[in-house]
């Protein structure tokens, strides 16, 4: 068992219980680490000694509405008075009701839906429900991206969890995603530095070429975040999506926006493909769906293709399609962003929480910042080289100074995620300027003590 003596967050008893019979997630469970959560309210949680955490991952991206939320907890108590459990094939108030909320917020025609359990399932069946309507196989996803952790989703992709599970679901072809700070495809000097320079396209070029070479007529869909997330939060050009719509307009291959993460005000509006005024095929979404006050996640339709399958069987399912309690604590969260105003607050926060972000760029180390609404990324690379302190896809080596320094944030009150050489930012959507002010001061301060 892991030695926490010296830990600021030393092993509690119900940790040491726990432990003996739950595993942890994509850990090595001697070195994995548990908090133990009591409770929360707006953009912190409380520890069990009392401490408060200010929470800018917002647990795993996913509470939006903000911790302590009564009036989601109240809406799964009548649900669950009411009624608690329902066969896929159930008509119920809360099921309609969320249908066409979802309906009504969606861009488009995105007006059918299919529930899932969660973001990896959404993805998951998104690509069946691709493949039924196209008849073909292969699917195109990018490089840094994340998916999800079922077989076809963890194959979609793009960092090293998936690597044990290779070669995956086949058909897969991979591009290269549209990273300006460390573009491949820019030509001006230096190499990956795109500087102000207006993008060239060469990054959705390159996607149009790739998708020739395989063969349109063989490709089910294009499977995209709208915004990159967790793996680096990568913000496309403004013509990057209504290119790619219009390459798959052509070939007849399914567009799918992955909004799993950005989805529900997230990026300062309902959704991130609303940055860029494009309806995709089918979108995926979860997470900001029911904030994870329940499991859920939902794939949207559009209308004319989801047709198809009035006749034609729509081939998917799962025993909780659509559970009671799941789709009363959506409802209930659909309709707290908009009493409160979350999405237009989420841009405006979200605003000042970059500024604030953009003045770290003063500290040498600090190659970029990026990001939309209240998801962003700050870039660290080695200031003589430009090369990234950390490799993506790499673990830190032994010595970097980045080794531990989401702990170190932790002990100073701030739960923040590191990945590789970022930091991305992500507090659920009741954040206030002055909590993102003392996220930003204890975030620099921790680099400053790890990188002196």
């Amino acid at each position: 068992m892991t030695d926490r003596t010296a830990d600021p967050f030393p092993m509690s008893e119900l940790e040491a219980r726990q432990r003996e019979h739950v595993l942890y997630t994509w850990s090595a469970q001697k070195h994995a680490r548990g908090l133990e959560i009591v409770g929360g309210r707006g953009a912190s949680f409380q520890l069990a000694d009392g401490r408060q955490v200010l929470d800018f991952e917002s647990q795993t991206y996913n509470v939006n509405v903000g911790h302590g939320e009564a009036r989601v907890g109240e809406a799964i108590a009548r649900q669950a008075q009411q009624l608690a459990a329902a066969s896929p094939k159930a008509v119920f108030e809360a099921k309609a009701r969320l249908g066409e909320e979802l309906a009504r917020v969606t861009p488009g025609d995105l007006d059918r839906v299919f529930f899932t359990l969660g973001g990896s399932e959404a993805v998951e069946n998104a690509v069946k429900i691709a493949k039924l309507l196209t008849g073909r196989q292969k699917v195109v996803a990018r490089y840094r991206s994340y998916h999800g952790a079922t077989m076809g989703a963890l194959t979609l992709t793009s960092d090293p969890r998936r690597r044990p599970f290779e070669p995956g679901v086949p058909g897969l072809v991979r591009v290269m995603p549209p990273y300006r700070h460390r573009c491949l495809f820019c030509q001006g000097p230096p190499l990956g530095q795109c500087g102000d320079a207006p993008c060239n396209d060469a990054c959705i070029d390159h996607i149009e070429e790739v998708v020739a070479l395989e063969g349109p007529e063989t490709i089910a869909a294009i499977v995209m975040e709208s915004i990159g997330g967790a793996n680096g939060v990568i913000v496309p050009p403004p013509d990057w999506w209504p290119r790619l719509r219009a390459l798959c307009d052509r070939h007849g291959i399914m567009l799918v926006a992955d909004e799993v993460l950005t989805g529900f005000g997230r990026t300062g509006k309902w959704f991130g493909i609303d940055h860029y005024g494009v309806v995709p095929d089918l979108m995926c979404l979860a997470k900001g769906l029911t904030s994870g006050y329940a499991p859920l996640g939902a794939v949207m339709i559009r209308h004319e293709l989801a047709k198809r399958f009035d006749e034609q069987p729509l081939v998917a399912g799962l025993t909780a399609y659509a559970h009671p309690i799941s789709c009363a604590a959506a409802v209930a969260c659909l309709e707290i962003y908009e009493q409160d105003g979350l999405i237009d607050r989420a841009a405006r926060v979200g605003a000042h929480l970059g500024a604030r972000l953009e003045r770290l760029r003063r500290h040498p180390w600090v190659s970029d910042v990026r990001g939309k609404g209240l998801l962003w990324a700050v870039e660290l690379s080695d200031p003589a080289t430009g090369q990234p302190l950390v490799p993506q896809n790499a673990p830190a080596p032994a010595g970097s100074p980045l080794k531990g320094l989401d702990e170190t944030l932790l002990a100073r009150g701030l739960y923040l995620p590191i990945k590789w050489n970022m930091a991305i930012f992500a507090p659920p959507l009741p954040v206030t300027e002055a909590e993102c002010d003392r996220a930003v001061d204890l975030f620099e301060a921790a680099l400053l003590e790890v990188l002196k």
